[in-house]
């Protein structure tokens, strides 16, 4: 795949989630007029430079003086980790105002179980087995978040975890494939609501794609050996139910599946998700 087509992919889909930031935000940032077409993206995108492209798809955590220079230079997307409203002003000021294009930057935050009030965590939810706590539980963490400036969480995370030494089975629904299909179909809903340009909803993230549950030994970010049986039949259903519930995001996972690292595979981005699912990308479904 040629250079300019893996950026153009990229970039459109953090300008296009950018532009629904801008839409349900309290800042004045629209960007070509009111209401958000990928149309508006494609008329930014021409009037990029090469190295603002790539400076959309550039992610920095908090709000120091490294990362104010950056954004002056349009060197920056997306801001993670920062909740205080000032700051957050601060650095969208700076993007809208002294930046050639004033595009906005997007904000993320992990809202995992809660923002300002907590929740139990995921495994603990899933224990209820009621989908509609789990959904007016993230609407309470998307209103909050989005009180003071987020727009993006990395939430809900779908992956299927049967090995109890694996450290990160408190972020995950479970062991069971159907219960983790539905707590995660009813927390993107929570957190996005019906609408995303409404101030009260937060872009969800289906992660992590995929098999992240499945690593060898339990251990982080180490290998997974698995059938495509066991594929298809465990671990990727909650991400096919995520996408037919709309949700705007996926993050790929950090191991490799079968010697392929995650983040360069193919058949699971392109094949599968793109091609097969037909995952839009953000914001497609609440296209105006």
């Amino acid at each position: 795949m040629e250079l300019k087509s893996v950026l153009r992919s990229a970039f459109m889909a953090l300008l296009v989630g950018t532009l629904i930031s801008a839409c349900h935000t309290d800042q004045p940032a629209d960007i070509g007029g009111n209401g958000l077409s990928y149309q508006r993206a494609d008329s930014v995108l021409k009037l990029m430079t090469l190295d603002e492209k790539i400076g959309q798809m550039y992610q920095v955590s908090g709000a120091d003086s490294a990362t104010i220079r950056l954004i002056r230079e349009g060197r920056v997307g997306s801001v993670l980790n920062v909740i205080d409203p000032a700051a957050l002003n601060k650095l969208q000021e700076i993007a809208k105002k002294e930046t050639r294009l004033g595009i906005p930057l997007i904000i993320g935050r992990d809202v995992i179980h809660g923002f300002k009030t907590i929740f139990p965590i995921p495994l603990g939810q899933a224990a209820t087995w009621d989908p509609e706590l789990i959904r007016k539980a993230a609407a309470v963490a998307a209103q909050e978040a989005r009180s003071v400036g987020i727009h993006w969480t990395f939430a809900p995370m779908i992956d299927v975890s049967r090995d109890p030494r694996w450290g990160r089975i408190a972020e995950s629904f479970g062991e069971d494939t159907y219960l983790v299909e539905k707590m995660g179909n009813a927390m993107i809903k929570g957190f996005q609501g019906d609408d995303l340009s409404k101030k009260t909803s937060l872009a969800a993230c289906a992660k992590h794609f995929a098999a992240y549950g499945a690593v060898e030994g339990g251990r982080d970010y180490n290998s997974v050996d698995i059938s495509m049986q066991t594929l298809y039949n465990v671990y990727l259903p909650p991400f096919k139910e995520a996408v037919n519930h709309g949700v705007a995001t996926f993050m790929v996972s950090f191991n490799e599946i079968n010697g392929i690292p995650s983040s360069g595979n193919e058949f699971l981005v392109r094949d599968l998700l793109k091609k097969q699912w037909k995952f839009p990308g953000p914001g497609l479904r609440f296209r105006k």
